[in-house]
């Protein structure tokens, strides 16, 4: 009777304790860095010049973004950062995130207007742009940066973030709520972008007459008046953000936002200078190009040529972030 309970136990003792020390043995894929590809692998973009929507693979699309947004000639772990980025931002997308203002392109995920989703170029206008000597050349470069990275996104926690980027920041990014009132994003915070001098764009000036510039603002305050020879006096800032730029213009008694204020002159930043020569023409200075947002790409590119790769790069203009990689399901 002994030797039947003995052999009873076991047996219950195989069946029961043998499967779990199995299963806690079995090398498991750690799914914290892994994440599901949407429902769909495709995604659709408007090309705007044709106005259609096709689909396009997004290691496919990635490239041609990467092409049109940020200079061939940069190192290669900054343009890593830039697919990175890119592929992100139409990732988000395909997810049903940041869509608010898809109304543009309802049947599409992103388009190519540059000034409303991201820059795309097709690989032959690209190298068509390039001339024959670099072609092939920066094409390759490109591919290697998307296919270096592929399949990589970006994520805060568990949210796929929304990567905006813009091409200099001025010596230091700003943040979100700086450009967006009330758009406090924890990883689109202000920081430091030093290096940036080099880019042969990094401070511009226009110069308008005291007229025409009186004339602009009437645009918006029809009723705005200033003294022509010495408009200044009237137009002042009133204040600045905490990473410099101007805030708000005081405009005769009017407010204007700064981001109202580059709109309506069409300035490349917010890094604002106003002087009145002596010929009574309004100069207007501004430093760095964009938004401001996010990752600086001449920032991007500087730190990549100080040895910083583009993970690197990544959370230091994108704070708090982890990468992570897309499983496609093939």
């Amino acid at each position: 009777m002994k030797n039947i309970v003995y052999f009873l136990l076991i047996m219950l003792s195989t069946i029961i304790i043998l499967p779990l020390i199995i299963v806690r043995g079995c090398s498991v894929k750690n799914d914290t860095n892994y994440i599901e590809f949407p429902k769909t692998n495709e995604l659709k973009v408007y090309i705007v010049s044709e106005k259609k929507t096709v689909s396009m693979d997004l290691e496919e699309y990635t490239k041609s973004v990467v092409a049109a947004e940020m200079p061939a000639e940069f190192d290669s772990e900054a343009l890593k950062a830039q697919a990175v980025a890119a592929r992100t931002y139409a990732y988000a997308r395909m997810n049903g995130l940041y869509t608010s203002r898809e109304s543009i392109h309802p049947d599409a995920h992103v388009c190519t207007d540059f000034s409303h989703c991201q820059g795309w170029i097709s690989m032959e206008e690209a190298k068509k742009n390039w001339g024959k000597a670099s072609a092939e050349k920066y094409w390759n470069k490109i591919e290697k940066a998307v296919k270096d990275t592929e399949n990589i996104v970006i994520y805060y926690g568990d949210t796929i973030i929304d990567p905006l980027f813009h091409s200099c920041s001025g010596g230091k990014t700003a943040d979100a709520s700086e450009v967006w009132p009330g758009q406090n994003i924890p990883y689109l915070v202000s920081v430091d972008s030093p290096g940036e001098e080099i880019n042969p764009n990094y401070t511009t000036s226009i110069s308008i007459t005291a007229k025409d510039f009186i004339d602009k603002i009437k645009t918006v305050y029809s009723d705005f008046k200033a003294d022509e020879n010495d408009v200044l006096k009237d137009v002042k800032i009133l204040d600045y953000t905490a990473s410099g730029r101007v805030g708000t213009f005081s405009l005769a008694g009017y407010t204007m936002t700064a981001t109202q204020f580059r709109d309506l002159f069409l300035l490349k930043s917010a890094f604002i200078k106003l002087e009145q020569d002596s010929s009574k023409n309004v100069i207007i200075t501004t430093t760095g190009s964009g938004h401001g947002v996010g990752m600086s790409q001449w920032g991007a590119n500087y730190r990549a040529k100080n040895g910083s790769n583009y993970e690197e790069i990544l959370k230091y203009y994108y704070k708090g972030v982890t990468l992570k990689e897309i499983n496609r399901g093939n």
